[in-house]
């Protein structure tokens, strides 16, 4: 399996670069944002629960989100690949997805770290908010999210560059010239 784990700030384009590699590598598309999103509009004791830490720019709880990742990977069953977007978010966490991806006897290929100034997070959350509705995009939560991506995030590169899977793509340009940059990155690895 081709396992592809997209990382980087809020705002640093993951969203719109994971669309481009699912089409391009036939991954399934596995965001814990998306995933949390449907249990809190589904009104569910997760989404309930979910919904405290979101609102609040902080991560939701690592038991909480592993146990809904192995559960969504053993109902996707055998596919080609799989493409991780807001996950893992700590070294913790991405030490569990490897454990986990060991019962599947399989394991992380590649990490696509999007490089972005935080300046230009900022200008680009502040937009998305404007037009997505979005509650967590208001400058005071977009500031508290970064700072935790930094402090309690940012580290999980380390933990992939130490395993050899880190490529580091600069993340600012047109969504064509990242994706060409991150498709080299992915097949030199497949």
């Amino acid at each position: 399996m081709l396992n592809v784990v997209i990382f980087g700030p809020p705002g640093s384009g993951k969203g719109t670069q994971s669309e481009n590699l699912i089409k391009e590598f036939n991954l399934t598309h596995i965001s814990t944002g998306d995933l949390l999103r449907k249990e809190i509009t589904g009104n569910t004791e997760l989404g309930f629960l979910a919904k405290k830490y979101i609102d609040k720019g902080a991560l939701v709880p690592d038991d909480i989100i592993i146990g809904m990742i192995d559960n969504y990977l053993e109902k996707i069953g055998n596919v080609p690949g799989v493409i991780f977007d807001g996950f893992p978010r700590t070294v913790e966490q991405a030490k569990s997805l490897k454990e986990m991806l060991a019962t599947y006897k399989t394991d992380v290929s590649i990490m696509v770290n999007l490089e972005v100034p935080k300046e230009e997070l900022v200008q680009r959350l502040l937009k998305r908010g404007e037009t997505s509705g979005r509650s967590d995009d208001n400058l005071e939560t977009i500031e508290k999210r970064i700072s935790v991506y930094e402090e309690q995030t940012a580290p999980v590169k380390d933990f992939y560059a130490k395993e050899g899977k880190l490529a580091s793509i600069k993340g600012v340009g047109t969504i064509n010239g990242i994706f060409a940059e991150i498709s080299k990155a992915i097949t030199a690895v497949k």
